[in-house]
């Protein structure tokens, strides 16, 4: 019962993060305002909010004007609930929901929102503080950003990057960036190859350093005890 309870709870909260994703990129305020829809923007009814079970039962569609909604926000609410029931902590929970919508923020709208940097140095706190990888990895990607004059990285990314050092610590920091700039290089190369993109596109760095993060987080002593085969 305990783990249903802790599944419901993460659904609904995946449903203001859904609201987050849209709302703090356009600078729009999270607790006022009923949610509409995003083609008739005509407002929600509350039977029309119920984390997943809404969606299932309105065949993925809007019920005025019958157009498709967007798979983003069940699978955030199924993400989320998922999320929570496997955490079963405070912190992590804080660092799951800065990473979630970082991820999809910076997706969706190429803007990193500082609140969820914050939200996430919050939890990182809990967790340990790594102060020197912190300002290293904030003034690596702070060079980065200086010497592409914004074109290679935004400066959320920068941002951003201080929290993964404060996070991860060292060597931490580094298989984050480096699977974040692997990964990244690999997808920019597969849509240029597809024609999607071109040199001049801008493609969203966020997703790619919140997926290193990610991959550190989980696998650090693996892959820091792999790197220390070859140093």
């Amino acid at each position: 019962m305990e783990i249903i309870f802790i599944f419901l709870i993460g659904l609904c909260v995946g449903s203001f993060l859904n609201v987050l994703i849209d709302r703090l990129p356009r600078g729009e305020n999270v607790f006022w305002g009923r949610s509409r829809c995003d083609h008739c923007k005509k407002t929600l009814r509350w039977y029309e909010l119920v984390p997943i079970v809404s969606y299932i039962v309105q065949f993925g569609r809007c019920r005025r004007c019958h157009k498709r909604l967007s798979a983003q926000y069940p699978v955030i609410e199924l993400a989320t609930g998922i999320g929570f029931t496997l955490l079963h902590s405070f912190p992590f929970y804080l660092l799951f929901i800065s990473l979630l919508v970082i991820f999809v923020a910076d997706l969706k709208y190429q803007i990193i929102p500082d609140s969820m940097i914050v939200l996430g140095v919050l939890g990182a706190l809990w967790v340990g503080v790594h102060l020197i990888p912190a300002i290293g990895s904030f003034a690596f990607l702070y060079c980065v950003w200086a010497v592409t004059r914004g074109r290679g990285i935004g400066f959320g990314d920068v941002k951003f990057a201080l929290l993964m050092g404060l996070l991860l610590g060292f060597p931490g920091v580094v298989i984050a960036f480096y699977v974040a700039f692997l990964t990244g290089a690999c997808v920019g190369v597969i849509l240029m190859v597809g024609r999607k993109k071109t040199w001049k596109s801008k493609i969203a760095f966020g997703p790619f350093l919140v997926l290193g993060t990610v991959v550190a987080l989980i696998w650090q002593p693996q892959l820091t005890a792999l790197w220390r085969m070859f140093i």
